[in-house]
């Protein structure tokens, strides 16, 4: 439990740097650029890749992933910007439907009546945490909240999809291939920032060279964690995956109404308990 305790401490300490970087002034495209550096450097140090044979894996699932990782990184923080941690958390642990879903259409799994209720709560649940309310002097919410919510859920459900397919994989392990898709996420979102400094749409900092590494040392904590906590408890799958979406969900929301004192509506809290009902109900089924 401890691994996964870790995990979710992680998590959120992502969300909270991603929360905290309007207030001071943190470019965060730059932020996560550099915090990709710092996970293909503990990834080949801890995870101990293999890369001779990443020809042979599955090269368009790795160049999809190295392209939507920084896209879907950037719009979190800019959903934890507009829509705030509790949202944006419960939007991004909801995401597991998708997979859930491709389970069925692409994977070949039978479909149960408990997983179909599971996917019908979900989307309740992501239905009533989207700001529908109007915003107003205490409480303002930018009008195109729920669309990068609904990214959020679709770009991090897309993710996960793709990371199946190369968990698939019998010629390449997945160390190594998490190991290459942080080298393309790394190139691409580097080619990116070279073009906005050159172009003058961005100035560049050396600031954010070392906010992006701490950015990154809890990106990669969040990921050896939960890995960690899988290989500890092997034969309780379904226990690691409740309770690291949950545990996300609820020390997201404790840090959203208690830290930064966000707002939320009475549809929105039982969203909320919504979600974590959702995940229950797919852990068990």
């Amino acid at each position: 439990m401890l691994y996964i305790f870790l995990s979710i401490c992680c998590s959120i300490i992502v969300s909270v740097m991603l929360k905290l970087a309007k207030r001071y002034e943190i470019d965060i495209y730059q932020a996560i650029v550099w915090n990709y550096s710092t996970a293909i450097l503990l990834s080949w140090l801890i995870l101990r890749p293999h890369i001779g044979n990443i020809a042979h894996g599955p090269v368009f699932s790795y160049a999809l992933l190295g392209l939507l990782l920084p896209a879907i990184f950037i719009i979190l923080g800019v959903s934890i910007k507009f829509s705030g941690i509790v949202r944006t958390d419960v939007a991004q642990r909801m995401s597991l439907l998708i997979p859930v879903v491709a389970a069925f259409l692409i994977f070949g799994e039978k479909e149960t009546f408990l997983k179909f209720i599971g996917i019908f709560l979900g989307f309740v649940a992501i239905v009533c945490t989207i700001p529908w309310q109007k915003s107003g002097p205490r409480n303002p919410i930018n009008a195109n909240a729920w669309v990068y919510l609904l990214v959020v859920f679709a770009g991090f459900g897309v993710i996960d999809v793709l990371f199946k397919q190369i968990a698939a994989s019998t010629v390449v392990n997945y160390n190594s291939s998490l190991f290459f898709v942080f080298i393309l996420s790394f190139i691409f979102s580097l080619i990116g920032l070279v073009y906005q400094v050159l172009t003058k749409k961005m100035r560049f900092s050396w600031l954010h060279i070392p906010i992006g590494w701490v950015l990154g040392i809890a990106n990669f904590g969040n990921i050896l964690f939960y890995l960690k906590a899988h290989k500890e408890l092997a034969n309780r799958p379904s226990m690691v995956f409740s309770a690291m979406n949950i545990g996300v969900i609820v020390l997201g929301t404790l840090t959203g109404l208690i830290i930064f004192k966000e707002k939320l509506s009475l549809v929105n809290k039982a969203g909320i308990v919504i979600a974590v009902i959702a995940v229950i109900i797919m852990a068990k089924s």
